[in-house]
């Protein structure tokens, strides 16, 4: 479905490029405007100057001129009128024209159908392509229904003709295909047999399904099994978290409200660092030992036999002399962008380009690539200095730019980094190794793949806390992370401006009261509780991807329920969370202490991501996506072996007497970049003995190969 990305992107872009004209021509009224204003000023001083009304008329007769001078201003005067209410409209034609046919190609070759009652827009999509090739412009009023667009459209659509009511052709094709761009991407008009753009409902479990599962599914997250009982739930807890918040006001000395109703919130302060925990620091990295990159993928392959995952597309065993060598070799040169041939330059003979390639074409993908870091991720989580930083059941998401070559699909300008590239969004633990990471389109919200990256992490452990930064988050993703049992705590920069909802219209509060605004529509939710609940059981098992329904639900549109009860149960969500923030200072410290730790691992990912002067030089979208998971791969093998130093550094500074106070652990990171050599040689010694395990601890148990499971509850998956 590419035509139909490439027809949303163009509509999008003809209706930028009209306002932008409208711009132009609002600057170039200005000085139009000021003289017309000029004149209007003469006439009033005639009119305050002069008591007799003959006189005046009579010198601002001359004072304005003969009737070309009178109709010139009525020109500029109706000018300034059509364009001074920031209407569009009228210009979008003028960008269409140029693209009509290959839209119109496009709409035509489409199987359209509509996800709601209203079918009046395929009605005028029909209209519009039976008058394509017809050169009349103008169209009887009764062959087409209007009651999609707004009165603006329709003023510019309906037009007189020489006294008779006719429907404009050119705005009428205009007018539907722009309400044919917000339906598609709302999901209010689907595509049969696309993927991206087909009716999700065909891809829900069935309600009798969903019914058998909902109450085991409930009871599992300690939810609420009927819609009643769930409304009561997210009212009283909505109350609860007004009151709980309005009863600390006094005592809070961090927060306070303007005069406007604005919370003020201080800025929380940063942990003080004891001098223990600097000192130990600076022992350790003193002390860590500075490792060939490739040795330490080296020992990391000893400890998990990870390239086990590696082999040809047919799944056969590899005829590849050295296999083992060879997948390190491929994953060093990918995963710190060197590419094959530079690669290669610098391995002295040990492999060729040409092996490196094809390794990487035809014994590597991006499953195996993620069941091979997998293996990392989970003997890391075996190991006892990790916990000391997190249990790892809390991520951090967030997205980081990677330059592209810009004739490129993932390519695009961000307004974020204001340039051209691509971002790579990922989720970190809170003990700093990453679970998952992929590129996502160009020019879509963040906030959409917060779900779907945990439900692919495939870890035995299964994150239930997510914290992202103002980009992660929006009432909807609010609402299907709670009922995933997931619970979203976002660091929001303008919070402030975000509205409170009261629990009832009549729900007051004595010190906080000035925050709150509208109230909760409870009869929405309890209505269409059943359909949300059938999405949220159908995104647990798999049948429907959450990042595909949330860009769906991205766009307001009003015929749309399921977004209007997800945006609901989202603004009581976020309203309680947000209530929590302003109440508690150890909550916001939590937040900002792990969203940082998803900046640290990324400025670590690109540190190891160092030739090709940080341009990823693949234009291959899957390639691009292998080329991300080569360099997690590299980083979470640095991570482990990092990790292991230190764990032997901390056995051996007991052994010497040293006292080790546990709460001084949690300062130190496994990120450190000063015990790796990157440049150099690049060679790999096979026959020596790697470096052993843990000597006080048990080898690390060898997994058997996990099979991918979309869900994040078991029951789901067996049923």
């Amino acid at each position: 479905m590419t035509s139909l990305k490439c027809f949303l992107r163009r509509m999008m872009a003809i209706h930028r490029r009209a306002k932008e004209e409208l711009q132009r021509i609002q600057l170039e009224q200005r000085e139009r405007t000021e003289k017309l204003v000029e004149t209007l000023d003469s006439m009033l001083d005639v009119l305050y100057s002069q008591e007799d009304a003959l006189a005046a008329a009579q010198q601002i007769k001359e004072l304005v001129g003969d009737r070309k001078q009178i109709e010139r201003l009525r020109v500029e005067c109706a000018a300034i009128r059509a364009w001074s209410k920031n209407n569009y409209l009228p210009l979008l034609w003028g960008h269409y024209r140029s693209h009509r046919q290959v839209l119109l190609r496009v709409i035509q070759s489409l199987r359209l159908e509509t996800s709601t009652a209203d079918e009046s827009l395929l009605k005028a999509v029909a209209v519009v392509l039976s008058h394509a090739a017809k050169s009349p412009r103008y169209i009887e009023t009764s062959s087409v229904d209007l009651a999609f667009a707004s009165d603006r459209w329709k003023t510019l659509v309906v037009q007189d003709v020489k006294g008779a009511v006719r429907v404009d052709r050119r705005q009428l094709e205009v007018c539907v295909f722009s309400y044919l761009t917000a339906e598609l991407k709302s999901g209010d008009i689907t595509v049969w047999g696309s993927e991206s753009f087909a009716d999700h409902r065909e891809q829900l479990l069935p309600r009798e399904e969903c019914r058998e599962l909902l109450a085991r599914y409930c009871e599992q997250l300690n939810l609420p099994a009927t819609a009643k009982d769930l409304a009561g739930h997210l009212k009283n807890a909505l109350l609860a978290a007004g009151q709980q918040t309005d009863a600390n006001f006094v005592h809070n000395d961090q927060l306070s409200i303007n005069a406007q109703g604005e919370p003020v919130v201080q800025r929380t302060k940063a942990r003080q660092i004891p001098v223990s925990a600097v000192n130990l620091q600076a022992t350790v990295v003193h002390r860590m030992p500075v490792r060939n990159l490739l040795d330490v993928l080296f020992n990391v392959e000893s400890w998990t036999n990870f390239t086990r995952h590696f082999n040809p597309v047919s799944g056969s065993d590899p005829k590849l002399d050295r296999a083992v060598e060879r997948y390190l070799l491929t994953v060093f040169a990918l995963g710190c962008n060197l590419g094959p041939n530079q690669a290669a330059r610098h391995m002295n003979g040990l492999v060729s380009s040409h092996t490196l390639s094809f390794v990487n074409q035809r014994h590597m993908s991006a499953d195996k690539l993620d069941a091979a870091r997998r293996e990392l991720i989970e003997l890391y989580l075996q190991l006892e200095l990790p916990k000391s930083w997190g249990n790892g059941k809390t991520v951090a998401v967030d997205g980081t730019q990677y330059d592209f070559y810009e004739q490129n699909l993932l390519a695009g300008y961000h307004f974020r980094y204001r340039k051209m590239g691509a971002v790579a969004y990922g989720h970190v633990a809170n003990n700093y190794i990453a679970y998952f990471a992929h590129f996502i389109p160009p020019g879509v919200k963040e906030s959409i793949y917060v779900i779907d990256g945990l439900m692919k992490t495939n870890l035995s452990i299964q994150p239930d806390a997510v914290h992202s930064d103002s980009h992660g988050q929006t009432t909807t993703v609010f609402a299907f992370a709670y009922l995933l049992g997931i619970k979203l705590m976002p660091h929001i920069r303008n919070w402030k401006d975000l509205l409170f909802f009261r629990p009832s219209p009549d729900t007051r509060f004595e010190h906080i009261d000035l925050l709150f605004s509208e109230s909760i529509d409870w009869a929405l939710i309890e209505r269409h509780w059943e359909d949300l609940m059938q999405v949220v059981l159908s995104i647990s098992a798999g049948k429907v991807s959450s990042a595909m329904l949330l860009r769906k639900l991205g766009n307001s549109s009003e015929k749309n329920k399921l977004f209007q009860v997800a945006q609901e149960v989202g603004r009581v969500i976020r309203t309680t969370y947000l209530l929590e923030w302003i109440n508690n200072s150890q909550l916001r410290r939590e937040v900002t202490a792990t969203t940082n730790i998803i900046e640290f691992y990324n400025s670590f990912a690109k540190w190891l991501s160092f030739d090709g002067e940080g341009v990823m030089a693949e234009n291959d979208p899957d390639e691009q996506q292998k080329r991300l998971r080569y360099n997690d791969l590299v980083a979470s093998a640095v991570i482990l072996h990092n990790v292991v130093d230190m764990t032997r550094i901390l056995a051996h500074l007991k052994a010497e007497g040293q006292e080790v106070v546990p709460e001084d652990l949690n300062f130190l990171s496994p990120h450190l970049t000063s015990c790796v050599k990157r440049f150099g040689d690049y060679t790999l010694n096979t026959a020596r003995p790697p470096e052993p395990w843990l000597h006080d601890q048990p080898p690390p148990r060898k997994r058997p190969d996990m099979v991918p499971n979309q869900s994040v509850l078991p029951f789901v998956k067996e049923a």
